[in-house]
């Protein structure tokens, strides 16, 4: 159980479920996941697709303005946001209420009464692959392995999922390698193949099928064995209905004792540099981020002021970002992080 100590009216977000709460005063919540398997019956999942973790909330009625659900459906296709609603189980009975707003990632409850709450979306039984997914590859390296075993799951962007599979592999004595996700939207009900440009072994098959299951689940995965690492090799993901490539990543050796280690090169420099213009119009407030990058060491007290002195906030982005980008990969990368941090609904926005 989660317990968050709000000290006063404003907006919050947990970092670690992604739950975002706005409150008009101090307030103590209480949170955790639930699973939708103990309260999503037969017949609710005929006619809803689960569409974002399942949450069981306490708080003191009245000091919530509004509750914001994560969800990973991806709004930028053509999706139908009118079937989008909030599930609502109370004393063993569901009820189905229209969120106050969609964005992106969330679902936004106004004014919530709390119990158990996750988004879903109504469905006709034909539409089961109609909504595209937002979705996560995520890659373990069997520590105790002989040679390079890896574990590889294709799962909704659903951090109830991801943690209850870091949880497992831990127990395995597995190690999380950083990774990218597909770029585009993945569908439920679809199988991806996985095959790579060099020779590996893929048990039991390389097919995964993209579906929802519950945390308590043991959830789907390939094993990937390779007898000898090259200096790189790629792994791809491919839709099997119409062999389109969806995912690619390269994989790169490098040794520590007689341990083999994957690396890739860093997601927040990607961002960075993807992301300049919009970042340079839309970053919040500069103080914080200055700050950190000098705890850092990535900018000195000089660099600092260089910034500062600009009399706009778009220039002072705009300036921030260019020395930034000067001092290289890992400054860029600090920055990301930082974001994440200050700003975790931009960078979930243009991500």
């Amino acid at each position: 159980v989660c317990r968050a100590h709000l000290p006063g009216a404003g907006s919050f977000q947990c970092s670690v479920t992604g739950l975002g709460f706005e409150v008009s005063s101090a307030v103590i919540i209480w949170y955790k996941y639930g699973s939708w398997d103990d309260h999503l019956g037969a017949s609710a999942q005929e006619e809803c697709v689960v569409a974002g973790p399942l949450f069981s909330i306490r708080a003191q009625p009245g000091a919530v303005r509004a509750v914001h659900l994560p969800h990973f459906v991806c709004l930028a296709e053509d999706v139908d946001v009118s079937e989008c609603r909030i599930a609502h189980f109370k004393a063993g009975s569901m009820t189905l209420e229209k969120p106050t707003k969609l964005t992106p990632f969330y679902a936004v409850l106004g004014n919530p009464s709390f119990s158990l709450l996750g988004v879903v979306w109504r469905r006709f039984r034909s539409a089961l692959i109609s909504l595209p997914m937002h979705s996560l590859v995520l890659i373990f390296q069997q520590l105790n392995a002989a040679k390079t075993t890896l574990h590889l799951y294709l799962i909704p962007d659903d951090n109830s999922v991801k943690q209850a599979i870091e949880k497992q592999e831990m127990n395995w004595n597995s190690k999380l390698i950083p990774k990218p996700s597909p770029l585009n939207p993945l569908f439920f009900g679809c199988t991806y193949e996985v095959s790579s440009t060099s020779h590996v072994e893929i048990t039991p098959e390389p097919h995964l099928p993209f579906c929802y299951k519950s945390p308590k689940e043991q959830q789907l995965f390939i094993e990937i064995y390779i007898k000898n690492m090259a200096e790189e090799i790629w792994l791809l993901m491919t839709d099997i209905r119409n062999n389109s490539l969806v995912w690619k990543v390269s994989l790169r050796s490098g040794r520590i004792g007689t341990r083999v280690t994957l690396t890739w090169c860093p997601l927040g420099a990607a961002f960075v540099r993807k992301h300049k213009k919009q970042l340079c119009c839309r970053m919040g407030r500069v103080s914080p981020i200055l700050l950190h990058l000098q705890d850092a060491n990535i900018i000195n007290s000089d660099e600092e002021e260089e910034v500062r002195s600009q009399n706009t906030r778009q220039k002072k982005n705009k300036v921030l970002l260019q020395l930034v980008e000067r001092k290289g990969c890992m400054a860029q990368e600090q920055l990301y992080s930082i974001l994440q941090e200050k700003d975790p609904f931009l960078v979930r926005d243009l991500q």
